[in-house]
């Protein structure tokens, strides 16, 4: 009777390790192929949308080497003290984020912001490397209008790891990170500890070795209740850089997406900025 007993036992145990693998397995295939849709958020636009903002700013399509069109919007200030190229979050789009970055132009900078791949009303096939060119030509086409010390990058959330690579390979004024991760696979251990997502990531977005490759100074801002990104990803990428012209200004209560509603945060920046 009791080896019966034991016999069911074994063999429940052994179902339930089995549907515990089975659980395990569909769940990582899933974040696998599901990734870029939660890593990105766009909302597209019809292609004959008509932006309309309190500050005058041009409309710009970048075309790139491999088909993709680049919308974008350049801000412009009465008298510009520099000029900020701004990379945004990870949803929305330019109808959103051109009047999120409207308090910058308020600053006396002008400002361009473009939209990803797949937002707003940009197109072609999104990539980590797609990110970085698309960057880098966002850059290069303010090269054209200023001089490179006048240029201040600006990453938001996921925009922070194009803000980060894009001021590795130029000479900007300045790097400005709000609300950054020190990595992808950093953030996404956190939110999937049984998970081995180093070898699931299709990006790695390596904030931490990119920062490392920066010449300017750079001005972290982080919310201490950030649940999207925590603080300490942050933190963690302010204490592994190396640049020596890094700073970090934590922000007592703040979250992930309100910033800029906070004192501390608006007293820093304008004082950055002035």
């Amino acid at each position: 009777m009791s080896s019966t007993v034991q016999r069911k036992r074994r063999n429940r145990f052994s179902l339930l390790a089995l549907s515990a693998i089975v659980i395990y397995v569909m769940v990582g295939s899933v974040l696998y192929l599901l990734q870029e849709k939660m890593l990105f958020r766009p909302t597209a636009l019809p292609q004959d949308y008509v932006y309309a903002f309190e500050h005058p700013f041009e409309e710009l399509f970048l075309e790139t080497e491999d088909d993709a069109r680049i919308n974008a919007l350049h801000f412009r200030s009465e008298k510009p003290k520099g000029v900020i190229l701004y990379f945004h979050g990870n949803s929305g789009n330019l109808a959103r984020w051109g009047e999120i970055t409207g308090y910058f132009v308020d600053l006396d900078y002008d400002l361009l912001v473009m939209d990803y791949r797949g937002f707003g009303k940009s197109t072609g096939p999104v990539s980590e490397e797609a990110l970085y060119h698309d960057g880098q030509q966002c850059y290069d086409y303010l090269l054209q209008r200023y001089s490179e010390n006048e240029i201040i990058i600006y990453g938001r959330s996921l925009g922070s790891a194009v803000a980060t690579h894009t001021a590795a390979d130029n000479e900007p004024g300045q790097l400005i990170l709000e609300s950054p991760f020190h990595s992808l696979a950093d953030v996404a251990q956190v939110r999937f500890p049984i998970f081995p997502v180093k070898g699931l990531l299709k990006y790695e977005l390596p904030n931490n070795v990119n920062l490392n490759a920066v010449n300017c100074p750079v001005t972290i801002y982080h919310g201490t209740e950030d649940y999207v990104v925590p603080f300490k990803s942050g933190q963690r990428l302010y204490l592994e850089s190396r640049n020596g012209k890094t700073d970090l200004v934590p922000i007592e209560d703040g979250g992930h997406n309100d910033l800029v509603t906070f004192e501390a945060y608006r007293k820093h920046i304008q004082q950055l900025l002035k």
